[in-house]
């Protein structure tokens, strides 16, 4: 099998690569930056600007599904201009795929998935979303996602099956969330967040990939929710990311009104409150590797 897979080089699309190459699976990927460009048995890059709606037809010679991850960092600072710079890198690439593929034909391809994230969901303490909710978030990551998501519909009309996985807070070692929740708690300055009734909803980066590679492989249609079996607490993470590193945790809780102060809107990315159900995915067949924080934790940190 080939694939193509756009935002390669990011947190969870290493992980994909990695794990195409363990499964025999040739990737073609592509990057706005030709100097990165790394060709390698099995894995070959070419060059794209969804921004002028570009890209190099020849990467999607012989491949049979696309795995969409691209768009930029929703980390960095919410101007107007990155709010619009991140939804546009989204839409954008999307929209050059489908052009691509609706001028000069699908080719080969038979599958589509792509990235899209749990932020559509509306802020509550109570409430356990499934993918059948009809009630979506209000805001910019809401808006976003449904930006997104409607960017993979289209592709329902060059008769391309789409699946669509909503990530939660993907953990990994060495990027992402757990660091910047690690080095604070390494540092004995480490403290839960706001309340910290907020819920996470995450997933080993290691799951995140191989969810990608079994919607592939299944063709998975329609929307899933891409987090583990059991989300729990900010407080709750807080605290087992203490105990997995064997660091005390004696600060009292971040006021939210201190992190709306510092990050603004950002804020709304370690606040809002996301209880989400994977049941849909496991009914598909799909097996968790580290469905408890604790172990992976342990797996990641230790």
């Amino acid at each position: 099998m080939k694939v193509l897979i756009t935002g390669a080089t990011g947190l969870v699309g290493t992980a994909i690569t990695r794990q195409c190459r363990d499964a025999g699976i040739e990737v073609h990927y592509l990057t706005t930056r030709p100097e990165k460009i790394r060709n390698e048995p099995g894995y070959t890059g070419f060059v794209w600007d969804p921004s002028e709606g570009s890209m190099d037809p020849q990467s999607l010679s012989g491949v049979q599904a696309i795995i969409n991850l691209a768009g930029a960092s929703i980390a960095q600072p919410w101007t107007q201009a990155n709010r619009k710079r991140i939804q546009q890198s989204r839409t954008d690439s999307l929209s050059t795929l489908f052009n691509q593929l609706s001028k000069h034909g699908k080719g080969e391809v038979e599958y589509l998935v792509s990235a899209s994230a749990i932020g559509i969901y509306p802020h509550s303490y109570t409430e356990y979303h499934t993918e059948a909710d009809g009630n979506t978030g209000q805001g910019f990551l809401a808006e976003t996602v449904r930006l997104w998501e409607a960017g993979v519909r289209d592709f329902d009309s060059l008769g391309i099956p789409c699946g669509i996985l909503r990530l939660g807070l993907v953990l990994a070692a060495h990027e992402g969330a757990l660091p910047a929740i690690a080095r604070p708690v390494k540092a004995f300055v480490g403290a839960p967040l706001g309340n910290g009734r907020q819920w996470q909803s995450w997933i080993h980066l290691n799951d995140a990939a191989a969810l990608f590679l079994f919607a592939v492989d299944q063709r998975l249609e329609g929307v899933f929710n891409a987090v583990a079996p059991n989300p729990v607490t900010n407080e709750k993470l807080t605290r087992q990311v203490a105990e997995a590193l064997d660091k005390p945790l004696w600060l009292p809780r971040i006021p939210a009104w201190f992190l709306r102060l510092v990050l603004g809107d950002r804020a709304a990315l370690v606040l809002d409150s996301q209880r989400v159900c994977s049941d849909k995915v496991r009914m598909e067949g799909f097996g968790f590797g580290f469905a408890n924080l604790q172990p992976a934790l342990e797996d990641l940190l230790t």
